[in-house]
């Protein structure tokens, strides 16, 4: 008989109400037996309120909050699941992708982190391409950049009960800084060569929408966590000498080991 751990899938939301939907929608269509849907929304008043009581089964609150970060920790805490997934409002999840990671963790009890591949969609869900990922290298989020999608990620609900929570004051590279502090803590990672999500494509995406602090908030990561990946003081020139390497290994483990 097969076991089925309980996954918890955390979405933030603030004004989502044309796409939360498909969201919430993809979470449904899993047919997965075992599943909890906590929605963490800053106060809309666009409609998605109207959405989210459409649908009797999911845990969700609206309050004003300080952002998508502070959101999502609120959903990590109040996550009941074994496994939790983040899933924006505006993304959705592949079929079938619940059982795969279900499978995945119970094949291997030792992996705390599982990743896979994404794809990259329009507004109106139509296909542009196909992310292609590869295997973990924790280096490479130091040197290359998270190229860990957020959306077709999930982990263990020990690492939060572990205090590793996102640090709400960043805007861009949330994603980075808190999977680079699951590394560091020694937790095991593990790739998927699966596509499990659909990214779209907007205009209004947060990381177009905060570009103008992705240099402040870089320059932040790398004097929070050079001590963990340089050798040198001069850790500014030894990331950027280094940083080449990286990007070479990426395409590397990308299209030649991963597969």
């Amino acid at each position: 008989m097969v076991a089925y751990q309980r996954i918890s899938i955390i979405t933030p939301s603030y004004n989502n109400s044309r796409y939360i939907e498909d969201a919430i929608q993809s979470v449904v269509g899993q047919n997965y037996p075992d599943v909890e849907h906590l929605i963490i929304d800053g106060g809309s008043n666009d409609g998605t309120l109207d959405v989210l009581k459409k649908y009797p089964h999911l845990k969700w609150i609206s309050e004003k909050d300080e952002g998508q970060s502070d959101a999502l920790n609120k959903g990590f805490k109040m996550a009941t699941g074994d496994i939790l997934g983040w899933l924006n409002a505006d993304d959705y999840y592949q079929p079938g992708i619940f059982f795969k990671i279900n499978d995945a963790y119970l094949n291997n009890p030792a992996i705390d982190f599982l990743y896979g591949e994404y794809q990259y969609v329009t507004e109106d869900k139509q296909f542009v391409r196909k992310v292609t990922n590869c295997k973990f290298d924790k280096n490479m989020l130091f040197f290359y950049g998270c190229y860990i999608p957020s959306t077709a990620s999930f982990f263990r609900r020990r690492i939060i009960e572990d205090g590793v929570l996102i640090d709400k004051n960043l805007k861009i590279i949330m994603d980075k800084d808190f999977f680079t502090r699951i590394a560091i803590k020694g937790y095991q990672f593990q790739f998927v060569s699966e596509v499990m999500a659909s990214f779209r494509l907007r205009e209004d995406n947060v990381g177009n929408k905060f570009f103008h602090k992705l240099r402040e908030e870089n320059i932040y990561y790398l004097t929070n966590y050079h001590n963990n990946f340089c050798y040198t003081k001069a850790y500014r020139f030894e990331w950027k000498l280094r940083r080449y390497y990286y990007l070479f290994k990426r395409q590397v483990y990308k299209y030649v080991l991963v597969k």
